[in-house]
């Protein structure tokens, strides 16, 4: 009976020991070591491999844990993992059977605590102050333990039931017997069974004893807290009274200062036929209700009247939850404007694709005059603004009291940009020199957008967004693109920022690759690659996302995104996963470890994690999408006509505006006049930069950006200079030119 001698499972404890994997059907089972910790079953070839190699890990908060036989049972979690693993004895099997069961029970009892604690805000008592928040925490989290201790012992005394009837039934069977030679293999099935009513037992026990410990030293300290709370609620009790008649004089002193006439002054007719009284006279020591003071000279002091103080007290108390929470209905204010749904749909225009580009190969394409039957009615400096379409996810970001928590959303962010251009094959109309576009969400989503195109050669778009919730977004974008025959690569130059301003954390990051393929033959379909460094310049927290290129022998999913968040010191924190069109999810890491090497060579890393949570997921396009160029809710409305926009706004760009109404021949003649004009306004600049001995390429200033060199990343990046919003509010455009 040495299996006896081996420790009994007992909740929250690590086991290990030695089971029987299967690997496959040359090999069969292998000896392997086995360790349960912190909900997690990990396995390694020997003991040594404990520090460096894991050879993998399977988390029992979502795990299945069936019995086949008397030794061999199965793990698995839903097909992505499934151990076959076999006991030298049925002892040794229940052992780890209970050890995984007390372990499985525990592991779901901290995801679910752990999804509890993902809101915004904690659960704060507003009247608390620091000594209260420590105390309802303290409190809290010895409330969250013992629940746990509960959990145990709810989980053995099922295991208790469920082998003391198995017990049972065998002690009725061995009394039913009456040939000896079946006496000794079932008085073997008994004892065994009853090792293992004993073992269960043990640990019911065991929790026991861990829960009553902690009971008791827990007991005298709450005994103390409550006694704290009802003298706290005593005194609260005394303070609403003493308010109450406050509230009492001050509402007589006033009902007295606007209501009462003029012959009240004297004080013989306000007594008239019930004595006098002296203006004088002195309040009753006995009552403190009965309080008398002079209405003769003085305009400052009023008569007041006895009251019920529990009246005024319960009143006073019914005036504050009104005020706090059933607070006075705000103005009526104008309502939000109804944006549009619907475009005109896409006309279906022929047109040889390879005529005009077979000319193009190895150009840069922003040179290159294209028809508008490449396009779609938006302008780049609209595109640049749908990378606010999920600015929720920044808005949750600046409520995160973790800076590596904030990473994650930002992150999100900086992907959920690209779920756009999944269907969008078409290329956005190149900005004029000083053409504007704003997109004020002020009213709806609490937040203002406004783009400038600063430079034409190269083409270069400066970005700036504010939000009432407390960040800042602010980009600029230098577009290069080539074409290679068979695919059309866009490299986005220029970085993009953003800036909590409760925490001052900046972030900053760049965009990966855009590639068009199918250019030649084919259907047209749009692939983003490459890697993003989101960096945290306050703290030097990292995440590096990897954009995984399409491939056809790849078994990953497509447009597949993978992260890891760092801190300075390079310890991941958390892993995201998921893809750019999508959804994206992030786990908090619990543990990591070196893993097998990969197809390269090189030693993967293992991560340990809580169960994914999804932080974003894409909006589901409008219907009809595929015939309105495949646009989002929101690109839907950026196009859309208003009043009091700057002259210079995409908007009002004619050629644009004929193309969304399906007028193409037109728009491409509006598109030439506009190229030439601004071509003539090019050379009129240059032959004025002669005439003042200027360097012939001066670039224009930019009317609402000026270019600066940022301290805290270290670029050089236009930065809004203020004065937009202001301009808009006066209706004085008159610092933009005419550039339609």
């Amino acid at each position: 009976m040495s299996e006896a001698k081996s420790p009994t499972p007992t909740p929250g404890d690590t086991y290990k020991g030695w089971l029987f994997k299967w690997t496959n059907y040359i090999k069969g089972y292998q000896r392997r070591w086995f360790v349960l910790s912190n909900g997690l079953l990990s396995y390694y070839r020997t003991q040594a491999e404990m520090g460096h190699t894991c050879r993998g890990t399977i988390n029992l908060a979502t795990a299945n844990i069936a019995v086949e036989d008397s030794c061999n049972f199965v793990i698995s979690n839903g097909g992505a993992q499934t151990y076959h693993l076999k006991a030298s004895s049925e002892v040794e099997r229940q052992r780890w059977i209970t050890a995984l069961e007390l372990a499985k029970a525990k592991a779901v009892q901290m995801q679910a605590e752990s999804d509890d604690s993902g809101d915004d805000f904690p659960a704060v008592s507003p009247n608390s102050g620091q000594g209260g928040d420590c105390r309802n925490t303290e409190i809290q989290s010895t409330l969250r333990t013992l629940n746990s201790k509960v959990e145990d012992l709810a989980t053995c005394n099922d295991l208790i039931v469920k082998h003391g009837s198995a017990l049972q039934r065998s002690l009725s069977e061995l009394e039913g017997l009456r040939v000896a030679v079946d006496m000794g293999e079932k008085v073997k099935q008994v004892t065994e069974r009853a090792t293992l009513f004993r073992i269960t037992s043990n640990a019911m026990i065991n929790a026991c004893r861990d829960f009553l410990s902690m009971a008791q030293s827990h007991s005298k300290r709450w005994q103390k807290a409550l006694q704290t709370e009802r003298e706290q609620r005593i005194r609260l009790e005394e303070t609403l009274e003493q308010l109450a008649k406050q509230h009492n004089h001050l509402e007589r002193a006033f009902r007295g200062a606007t209501v009462l006439p003029p012959s009240f002054s004297n004080p013989a007719l306000g007594n008239k036929g019930k004595g006098a009284v002296s203006g004088k006279a002195d309040a009753s020591d006995e009552d403190d209700d009965n309080e008398f003071f002079d209405a003769m000279e003085e305009p400052a002091e009023f008569i007041t009247v006895p009251a019920d103080p529990k009246y005024h007290r319960y009143k006073l108390i019914f005036f504050i939850v009104r005020l706090f929470f059933f607070p006075p209905h705000p103005l009526e204010l104008e309502p939000v404007r109804q944006r549009r749904t619907r475009i005109p749909d896409k006309p279906n225009y022929y047109l040889n694709l390879w005529s005009i580009m077979k000319n193009c190969i190895g150009k840069e394409l922003s040179k290159i005059p294209m028809p508008v039957n490449f396009n779609e009615p938006l302008s780049m400096l609209q595109r640049l603004s749908e990378d606010l379409e999920y600015y929720e996810l920044l808005d949750k970001a600046a409520k995160c009291h973790s800076s590596l928590e904030q990473m994650c959303y930002v992150a999100a962010f900086t992907v959920s940009s690209y779920s756009t251009t999944v269907h969008r094959t078409g290329k956005p109309f190149n900005p004029l020199l000083g053409e504007t576009f704003e997109l004020d969400r002020h009213r709806e989503c609490g937040y203002r957008s406004l783009c400038e195109q600063v430079s034409h050669h190269p083409p270069a778009a400066a970005h700036h967004a504010f939000s009432e919730k407390g960040w800042t977004l602010r980009q600029e974008i230098t577009l290069a693109s080539k074409f290679r025959g068979k695919y059309l690569s866009i490299m986005p130059l220029g970085s993009i920022q953003c800036i909590f301003e409760k925490s001052n954390n900046h972030y900053s990051w760049k965009k990966v690759t855009t590639t068009v393929h199918n250019i030649i033959v084919g259907k047209l379909w749009i692939d983003q690659s490459g890697e993003i460094d989101v960096v945290n310049h306050k703290t030097g927290d990292r995440c590096h996302l990897k954009f995984a290129p399409y491939s056809y022998f790849s078994r990953d999913v497509p447009r597949k995104v993978t992260g890891v968040v760092t801190d300075k010191d390079g310890k991941a924190h958390y892993v995201l996963s998921g893809t750019w069109d999508e959804k994206m999810e992030f786990s908090k890491i619990m543990q990591s470890s070196k893993g097998e090497n990969g197809t390269e060579g090189k030693q993967r890393t293992v991560y340990q994690t809580l169960k994914a949570k999804e932080i974003w997921r894409k909006n589901p396009l409008p219907e009809g999408a595929e015939n309105m160029y495949y646009f989002s809710s929101l690109a839907l409305t950026l196009n859309e006509p208003e009043e009091g926009v700057a002259p210079t706004d995409s908007r009002r760009r004619p050629d644009q505006r004929l193309m969304e109404e399906g007028h193409w021949d037109e728009a491409n003649a509006e598109k030439q006049r506009l190229e030439e004009k601004q071509r003539s306004a090019r050379r009129e600049r240059e032959k004025e930069a002669v005439k003042a001995d200027s360097p012939p390429h001066t670039p224009v200033a930019s009317l609402w950006f000026e270019k600066i060199d940022d301290p805290v990343s270290g670029e050089t990046l236009h930065i809004y200079k203020g004065g937009y919003w202001e301009a808009k509010e006066q209706g004085n455009w008159d610092l933009c030119s005419d550039i339609f």
